[in-house]
């Protein structure tokens, strides 16, 4: 399903020696995660979201796919992982094609709380035949549930007097502003389960719902991401065990001093990709002094921009170069132009052919400059392998992370923040937390500069 070189993973290292140094930690951290897994305990859950999708998913995925269209109401977990798979499997200008073209609804998300973005998506939609998914786990998210109420009130404001034919709420089975709502509209629902964080919850209905309203293959990212987690159970030579490689890669260099892990796919459709691997690594791992900060950056465009801090700035960056070996291509014509004819080395060439000889490019340049490289290959782009890829980097952040004693399923970091927010938007309980807030910000703008 994919395959991984590591040749020049390890500069002035043994590959072999670095590699069995880690191995007692990693199998540690494997074993973990499976007797986690089969406790059923909290955070473990998503190592069995491929083979269990919950009842009537497939039902109200045609359900959704009747609207004109669909928007994701949700932040972080609730909607990096909808937008990577609509980049990764849809058009890439799929709300401009027909709805012939399309097959489905317009897809619309609504993840941060700027009324710049909102006020966007309500200029483009018919609140009476849009579908809502909101999703929030704890079904109190402040940006989340602010976006909520206004497309509600703009559903209301429409004339829909209930709610009940077009929202669906994704959220806690039993708790939550969300679950009571549901409760009292008697809405559509589906339940993230207890045992999966929103991070790790892409191959729940959080993220299979408006996957399949836009025809992905829902399926088949399941039985992608199935064949992946069997492929990884299964007991192999660390060195060739690809998750293995690259969780001991990110361990040994953080060691090394190289604290910043840079992921750059090759392929305009993983771009998004990148931003979800961003949140699950940064999120997982980013504790007690722990942690590889997670660089975006995408092949050729940001050859471009960063490769020239890449290779002669600081040498604390593990690269992480992702390529599809099998692509649609585009022969490039003649020059038609005399004062192009230097031009003609292109001809017959493919467009797709050159961005995988960038790659290798680039990656052979930061190899001669002695940068760490690893190289990740995949068959194709599609719904089986993405599926596979999802499953595989959840599998590779949660074992680097317990084989650290790392909990890779909390993120106490984040709360705090949370906390100052309701406070300061006045949600009751929250009070001290308001104070505190304003008095830790009062420090920053202590000292200060204008123009």
């Amino acid at each position: 399903m994919l395959r991984l070189g590591f040749g020049a993973g390890f500069p002035g290292h043994g590959t072999e020696e670095v590699l069995l140094s880690m191995e007692g930690i990693l199998n540690r951290g494997s074993e973990r995660l499976l007797e986690g897994a089969r406790s059923e305990d909290v955070g473990f859950g998503w190592f069995d979201l491929p083979d269990s999708p919950p009842e009537g998913l497939f039902e109200t995925v045609e359900w959704l796919r009747g609207f004109d269209s669909v928007v994701q109401i949700g932040i972080g977990g609730s909607a990096l992982g909808n937008r990577m798979i609509s980049s990764a499997l849809c058009h890439p200008f799929y709300n401009e094609l027909t709805r012939k073209e399309r097959g489905g609804p317009r897809f619309y998300i609504a993840d941060n709380a700027d009324p710049e973005g909102t006020s966007a998506i309500l200029d483009m939609i018919d609140p009476t035949r849009t579908a809502y998914i909101v999703a929030s786990k704890s079904g109190s998210t402040a940006e989340t549930m602010a976006n909520f109420l206004l497309f509600l009130d703009s559903l209301a404001g429409s004339g829909v007097k209930s709610p009940k034919g077009n929202v669906l709420v994704v959220t806690d089975k039993e708790k939550g502003s969300l679950r009571s709502f549901a409760e009292e509209t008697g809405c559509r629902s589906f339940p993230v389960p207890s045992t999966v964080g929103g991070r790790y919850s892409v191959l729940s209905p959080v993220g299979l719902l408006s996957a399949g309203a836009q025809g992905v293959d829902i399926n088949s990212l399941l039985l992608g991401a199935s064949a992946m987690r069997s492929s990884l159970t299964k007991k192999r030579e660390i060195s060739r065990d690809p998750a293995m490689v690259m969780a001991a890669s990110a361990i040994h260099h953080f060691r090394e001093g190289r604290n910043i892990i840079t992921f750059m796919p090759y392929s305009d459709n993983l771009d998004a990709f990148s931003e979800w691997f961003s949140q699950l690594w940064a999120e997982s791992l980013g504790k007690d002094g722990w942690g590889s900060t997670p660089l975006k950056a995408l092949g050729a465009t940001d050859q471009h921009s960063q490769l020239q801090l890449f290779a002669e700035g600081p040498d604390d960056k593990l690269f992480l170069f992702i390529v599809p070996t099998s692509r649609r291509d585009l022969l490039m014509p003649a020059p038609s132009w005399k004062s192009l004819d230097d031009l003609s080395y292109l001809e017959g060439k493919g467009m797709g052919s050159m961005l995988d000889l960038e790659a290798l490019s680039t990656a052979a340049a930061l190899v001669k400059k002695g940068r760490p490289v690893l190289w990740l290959e995949i068959p194709v782009l599609d719904a089986f392998h993405l599926g596979g890829m999802v499953f595989f980097f959840e599998y590779v952040t949660a074992v680097t992370g317990l084989a650290l004693d790392v909990d890779p399923f909390d993120q106490p970091g984040v709360e705090q923040g949370k906390k100052y927010t309701y406070g300061l938007m006045g949600r009751p309980g929250f009070e001290s937390d308001a104070a505190e807030a304003r008095e830790r910000f009062s420090s920053i703008l202590g000292s200060s500069a204008s123009l």
